[in-house]
């Protein structure tokens, strides 16, 4: 008896089909960037760093007065862990970020000479500082290609089928071999910002989604 032919799953994107969702997404966010509020790499790193385990808008709450008060290194080393703390304790592990914050300000005096690094090894270095945030600070900051992968850049791009990958470095491997050139700088934030909005974790909305017709999704919502 011959067997049954394996059904073929979804097939990759390619980079055409890719650049096709990163139109559509470019069209309806076409200055994409970050949310968190910051105004130079300093300032970036902190706000980054803050952000594991807590929402841009809980960040930013913390951040406006601390950053009103301690905006580069030498005046976040003199506030003091005790002193950051005070304004981070909204948001998740406070103790834990309030050290970090403290320990990567006086690294980047000592080493730098007060001025946030550029290179990922350095910015990795950083206490608190992994490959994520060294690949927001580079995009961002630095007009970097780099893509980040949080957790939503991990469901959308799973889900949509760009890159269906187990780990967040193998979607950051795969994104950055399918997506073109041109859309590299915005990526990030192209999928963060439809993860946020749009394509949510429990209820993605279908419907009004701008790359619904591309996505691979099997389990569409209906209008």
């Amino acid at each position: 008896m011959a067997k049954a032919k394996k059904s073929a799953g979804p097939k990759d994107f390619t980079p055409e089909q890719a650049a096709e969702l990163y139109k559509r997404l470019a069209k309806a966010r076409p200055d994409p960037k970050t949310e968190l509020d910051y105004k130079d790499p300093f300032t970036l790193v902190v706000a980054v760093a803050l952000s594991a385990q807590a929402t841009d808008v809980s960040v930013n709450k913390a951040t406006k007065e601390l950053f009103r008060i301690a905006d580069t290194p030498a005046k976040m080393v003199k506030l003091g862990e005790d002193g950051v703390a005070q304004h981070i304790r909204t948001i998740g592990l406070w103790r834990n970020k309030a050290k970090n914050v403290v320990a990567l300000s006086r690294l980047i005096l000592e080493q730098h000479g007060g001025k946030t690094p550029r290179t990922r090894e350095d910015l990795e270095a950083l206490p608190g500082v992994g490959h994520k945030t060294a690949s927001v600070v580079l995009n961002e900051a630095y007009g970097e290609a780099t893509i980040a992968v949080d957790t939503h850049v991990f469901r959308v791009s799973n889900r949509t089928g760009l890159a269906r990958e187990t780990t967040p470095e193998k979607v950051e491997k795969r994104l950055l071999e399918v997506t073109p050139d041109k859309y590299k700088r915005g990526a990030h934030h192209w999928l963060i910002l439809h993860g946020r909005y749009t394509c949510l974790a429990r209820k993605p909305g279908c419907p009004e989604c701008v790359i619904r017709e591309l996505c691979q999704y099997e389990a569409k919502t209906g209008e």
